[in-house]
């Protein structure tokens, strides 16, 4: 009876020896793993310039400004709707936009959650896509695009009285607007000024004198050796509300004074305009679309015409480049995005880096990708 008792614990003390070996074993493989996944993280960031700004949420097309000393974002909100990808843009199905703000370029950044949705703007059908903002009036300004209720991109306008909002839409479009990618540009002067426009799927090549045509281009004005289309620019009324006189075309000239031609797509404008001042001089810049540069002109005037000056962003991961340049504390900085955390071309992520004007007045290229 002692001798089995003791094969009985010996077998149960071996089971037990089993089990923890296998633990052992398993905790190791575990353990492995993690500092694989760890090490290909590592690995994965070195490649970068810069890292995302925030990784709660998906961002894209930051327009940043300083208000009140503090750095804020407008940036898209991008989320896996489940739509269908085409080249018409369905899959960047976004449906309402976070603003973050920060205190400093390197300090933390703050999401501070839905400042309007598209369920909140009477005339809108579907995809909020980038937007910017405006202070003036003593009142903050939020212009976006959206399409209406006939699946066209119109531009609104939504005031709040926080930079943060939440923002009120008004209850129609901009009369007269079209197309995407607002962007505000205040002069020395206290004028203001909106460009905007994209073509493919923000459907700049379907209008023409005022009207749009449901059946026409998807891509350009197929005109390639006529100037290319290009973005729009329109000052706005002193209530920040309406446009107050005609909108201009936003002429870019090559080396010989000619505007650049349709079928030069690695210099004509696409989508993505922005507007600053430095030294006297107005940058326009701009997202080249399907050749994925950055592109600079400088003028005399918000006007224009711009004289093209070259890629100041070479391609980042990812299909879309959409960007914004601030000046904070006497450095200069531009704020973009890539699809670092997701991979995905409609879940991207913003991020800054520091911007260069050079002696000649052009802007220094920047690598979003380490060679």
């Amino acid at each position: 009876m002692i001798i089995e008792n003791m094969m009985k614990n010996f077998k149960k003390l071996t089971g037990l020896m089993a089990i923890m070996a296998i633990a052992a074993t398993s905790a190791c493989q575990q353990n492995s793993q993690a500092t694989k996944v760890e090490t290909a993280d590592t690995s994965k960031k070195s490649k970068y310039l810069s890292q995302p700004l925030i990784s709660e949420i998906y961002t894209a097309d930051p327009s940043a400004h300083v208000f009140n000393g503090k750095i804020y974002i407008y940036p898209s909100h991008d989320i896996e709707a489940g739509t269908p990808e085409n080249d018409n843009g369905d899959h960047f199905d976004m449906r309402d936009y976070h603003i973050l703000s920060m205190d400093s370029v390197n300090g933390k950044v703050t999401d501070n959650g839905v400042a309007l949705s598209v369920k909140d703007i009477p005339w809108a059908g579907r995809q909020l896509w980038a937007p910017d903002a405006a202070f003036k009036n003593e009142i903050y300004y939020l212009y976006f695009p959206v399409k209406d209720k006939q699946d066209v991109f119109r531009i609104g306008v939504a005031t709040a009285k926080t930079p943060i909002g939440p923002f009120k839409a008004e209850p129609k479009p901009i009369e007269g607007s079209f197309s995407i990618d607002p962007a505000v540009f205040a002069d020395d002067d206290g004028a203001t000024y909106l460009y905007y426009g994209g073509i493919w799927g923000g459907q700049l090549q379907r209008w023409n004198n005022g009207k749009y045509d449901a059946n026409g281009s998807k891509t350009d004005s197929q005109k390639e050796n006529e100037p290319a289309l290009t973005a729009k620019v329109a000052k706005m009324s002193k209530n920040m509300l309406a446009f107050d006189g005609a909108v201009k075309d936003v002429v870019i000239l090559d080396e010989n004074g000619k505007p650049l031609l349709t079928k030069d797509h690695d210099r004509r404008f696409f989508e993505g305009a922005w507007m600053h001042k430095f030294n006297g001089k107005y940058y326009f810049t701009y997202s080249t679309g399907d050749t994925h540069f950055l592109a600079s002109a400088i003028g005399d005037t918000p006007y224009g015409p711009f004289k093209y000056q070259g890629t100041f962003m070479n391609p980042v991961e990812g299909w879309t480049t959409h960007h914004s340049i601030i000046e904070v504390k006497g450095k200069w900085y531009i704020f973009y995005h890539d699809t670092q955390l997701s991979g995905k071309t409609h879940l991207r992520n913003v991020k800054v880096t520091e911007l260069k004007h050079n002696a000649d007045g052009t802007i220094a290229l920047v690598e979003p990708m380490k060679k």
